[in-house]
């Protein structure tokens, strides 16, 4: 069996972006608070991973394709967690 290595790394930097999220949703959850973290930062990065999306549909590439998918899940999960726990403390 022949490894191609590029494919290889390319699924690893595809499955690692895709759930860099993953961690601060935890935390937020755990701490039920958002203090210190922007939500810019994650609207810009919905919009970037929208557009890149589909990009990616363009260039027909299904890691892309499945990487800013995840990515555009996880962001919509925070950007609610953000703003639920944001309401809360009101």
């Amino acid at each position: 069996m022949v490894i191609d290595l590029p494919q290889v790394i390319g699924w690893i930097a595809t499955i690692l972006f895709s759930i860099m999220i993953v961690p601060q949703i935890i935390k937020t959850i755990r701490v039920k608070d958002t203090t210190g973290i922007s939500l810019t930062l994650f609207i810009i990065y919905l919009i970037a991973n929208l557009f890149a999306l589909a990009y990616a549909f363009m260039i027909v590439q299904p890691p892309l394709i499945f990487k800013y998918v995840v990515a555009i899940l996880t962001t919509l999960i925070y950007i609610f967690l953000f703003i639920y726990y944001k309401s809360t403390k009101l």
